[in-house]
């Protein structure tokens, strides 16, 4: 149900630009918007009302039913949209939001008129005013709300200034006019009225009552050049506005070509290793400079207003000696609110809960996941020292405001959805002590130094197939030149690790992998690590799909992909 929630989401992200089958569902809607209000306006001619009134009735009917459907499944996903809709009250705020009340007035009046006399006129009105859901699909329409509300403060202060001058000069109107003909200004208020109707031209002539004192005049002069003032002003101000929203609208497309770019040389600086194209694991600030003639601040824009893409600096990883800022920016997959989440059909999954703070780490996950053809679940968004305070939530040592956040909860979700004993969870993260030089650990529960499999109180209850994969997983890189050990030197895992929080929760065997940062980050043996690692869990713990790596999308260089194309939103 969630993940139909937020397929409804996307339908209803009101953009036609993106490239997304949910478009067509967009553009069904304001199809039947047009039509709808084309019925309204057939309907006003007599002649056509009574001899096609069976099919205006019935497209009334369907379009009526049809935005009652889509109004509902708007109000019940609102939340998917934008979080302050969240719970009955949030639903009460969108209802009461400017499309919401436009949604629900031009809708839902449909069914009141059986309970309530309400005239056939308003119902029409109320048809025609569907027309104004159209908006929120149109760019224009958003740029010149953004102008008036970005201006808000101006044009209050700037209205309030010229209300308090009018009122100031309708009361001095009054006393020099009251004795004049004080039939004409016998109170306050009417020399108020006379002020205000000047500003809209006094249409209906209720205020024609022209001062004939000098000093009347001079005020009725005054209220002229303020009823000038008061379109000028709030004009050049919503002007002002909306030139500044063209410059940072212009400057936001600016900074997505330039993301676009990054994602695209990313895939056109790909390495050949293991007889395989891969795409780049990092680009640095130089190289970006250097082929898109881009600032090192603009690059740090470009890399914000892009959903797939971070900053990240290599001299984190570096474990001894003196550092040197490294900056680079690599790319990662995104799909959900916390990162990415590929369902293969595999007996396998592949857990990254630190993507977005281990260097070098979504990479080599990704890869693994990718060859072997593994499930892959990543949190490429949260962590606890997150600059936003809303994504601060850390997702590998589990405590109870982890356990209590949504997002968390949906990461794990979609980790132990059907799984059973037979499966394997394989989290996979950066390497958390540096006491030896081993380049991957096996942890499953043991103590530091437990070199027994057997052990009570570990988190994998099939222990014959762990070692099992200890050893062929030793033995293969160790033919490549990389060590593993396990429980060598890192410590017990605590009861807030993620892989013991996610043992409590299935009964399919977890295991954690720490890496050695030099070997992600610097080695070029890691695409051999990856490759090897790989193949070793997947002939060890595949039994859902065909055994063997999945090569077929490393055999071409990942510029004439499709599928890397589309993965990063390459065009």
């Amino acid at each position: 149900m969630n993940k139909f929630k937020q397929g409804l989401a996307r339908v209803f992200d009101d953009n036609l630009r993106t490239k997304q089958w949910q478009n067509a569902a967009d553009w069904v809607i304001i199809g039947l918007i047009i039509v709808s209000t084309i019925e309204v306006f057939l309907s006003t001619f007599d002649s056509i009302a009574e001899r096609y009134s069976t099919w205006l009735n019935a497209v009334d009917l369907f379009t009526t039913i049809f935005f009652t459907i889509e109004v509902s499944l708007r109000i019940w996903c609102a939340d998917m949209i934008d979080p302050k809709y969240k719970g009955f009250w949030g639903r009460v705020l969108y209802c009461f939001s400017f499309y919401g009340l436009i949604d629900i007035l031009s809708t839902y009046t449909f069914y009141i008129a059986f309970l309530l006399p309400i005239p056939y006129a308003v119902l029409k009105v109320l048809r025609v005013a569907r027309l104004m859901r159209v908006f929120r699909y149109v760019k224009a329409f958003r740029i010149l709300s953004k102008a008036i509300s970005s201006k808000s403060r101006e044009l209050l202060v700037s209205l309030q200034f010229l209300a308090i001058v009018t009122l100031i000069l309708s009361f001095i109107l009054f006393f020099v006019e009251h004795q004049a003909q004080p039939e004409v200004y016998d109170n306050g208020w009417t020399s108020v009225v006379w002020a205000f109707a000047q500003y809209i031209g006094d249409p209906g002539g209720f205020a024609d009552m022209p001062p004939v004192t000098l000093t009347g005049q001079i005020i009725a002069c005054l209220v002229g050049i303020l009823g000038i003032a008061i379109f000028a002003v709030p004009a050049g101000l919503i002007g002002s506005g909306f030139t500044d929203v063209m410059e940072e609208e212009q400057k936001k497309q600016e900074l997505k070509d330039n993301a676009a770019a990054i994602n695209e040389m990313m895939l056109v600086k790909s390495t050949r290793r293991e007889n395989m194209f891969w795409p780049a694991k990092n680009i640095s600030f130089g190289d970006l400079t250097l082929n898109l003639s881009i600032t090192e601040e603009e690059i740090i824009k470009s890399v914000a207003a892009s959903n797939n893409l971070r900053v990240k600096n290599l001299a984190a990883a570096v474990n001894e000696g003196p550092k040197t800022d490294m900056m680079v920016v690599n790319q990662f997959c995104v799909n959900e609110e916390y990162g990415c989440h590929l369902e293969r059909g595999s007996s396998v999954t592949i857990v990254n809960p630190l993507g977005v703070g281990d260097n070098g780490l979504s990479y080599f996950d990704w890869h693994i996941a990718q060859l072997g053809g593994f499930n892959y679940v990543a949190n490429e968004i949260f962590s606890r020292q997150h600059s936003d305070r809303e994504k601060r939530c850390n997702f590998y040592t589990i405590d109870d405001e982890s356990k209590g956040n949504a997002i968390f909860l949906s990461f794990a979700d979609h980790v132990l959805e059907g799984r059973s004993k037979d499966d394997w969870i394989i989290v996979i993260a950066g390497e958390q002590t540096v006491k030896n030089k081993t380049h991957l650990h096996f942890e499953f529960g043991g103590e530091t130094g437990e070199e027994r499999f057997d052990f009570e109180g570990g988190i994998a209850p099939d222990r014959e197939t762990v070692k099992k994969l200890f050893d062929d997983m030793q033995g293969t890189l160790q033919n490549v030149g990389l060590t593993v050990d396990a429980h060598k030197v890192q410590p017990k895992l605590n009861p807030q690790n993620i892989a013991r929080h996610l043992q409590s929760k299935t009964e399919a065997n977890v295991l954690l992998l720490t890496m050695s940062y030099k070997l992600m980050v610097f080695d070029k043996e890691v695409h051999s690590a990856i490759v090897n690692i790989a193949d070793v869990l997947n002939r060890n713990l595949e039994h859902n799909r065909p055994v063997g790596l999945h090569k077929e999308e490393y055999l071409v260089r990942p510029i004439d992909s499709p599928y890397w194309k589309n993965l990063y939103g390459v065009s």
